[in-house]
């Protein structure tokens, strides 16, 4: 499972015309899942976003979280985030699981996010999307449980 996770200082996903999901200071999500991954890759995942420590505190330090701030997370699922372009330049995404278990997963991850106390906002699963938002520092991470499981 993989997660690209931007400061924001407001974001917004729209859906033909339908705002579907909007948070100020927070996190924008972009959530791939890979064929295969499992509990444990989506428990990393959600451990890893609510306490990831990327908002500066009094003293100008990275030390504060999404919760530590009051701060909200937009999640947009991203299969393209398994894009494959080692061969040739058309990305291939075998590595993306299929529809069915990366919608369960996503929907998991945004159930998680929640249960820790964290304000979910969401995208619209499998549809074409228009993201908008302010990254903050600007401050990008990106989460792969892959590499440490």
């Amino acid at each position: 499972m993989r997660a690209v996770v931007q400061l924001v200082n407001h974001a917004s996903v729209t859906v033909e015309g339908e705002v579907t999901g909007q948070i100020s200071r927070g996190f924008l999500v972009f959530l791939g899942v890979a064929e295969g991954d499992t509990e444990k890759d989506l428990q990393y995942i959600i451990d890893k976003v609510v306490g990831l420590r990327v908002f500066e505190d009094e003293a100008g330090k990275m030390n504060l979280s999404v919760k530590d701030v009051g701060g909200a997370i937009l999640a947009v699922s991203q299969f393209t985030l398994y894009g494959d372009c080692r061969h040739g330049k058309r990305p291939s995404f075998t590595q993306a699981a299929k529809p069915d278990e990366a919608n369960a997963l996503y929907e998991r991850f945004v159930d998680g996010c929640r249960a820790a106390g964290v304000q979910v906002e969401t995208g619209r699963f499998r549809t074409h999307m228009l993201v908008g938002l302010e990254n903050d520092g600007p401050v990008t991470i990106l989460l792969d449980s892959s590499k440490i499981l």
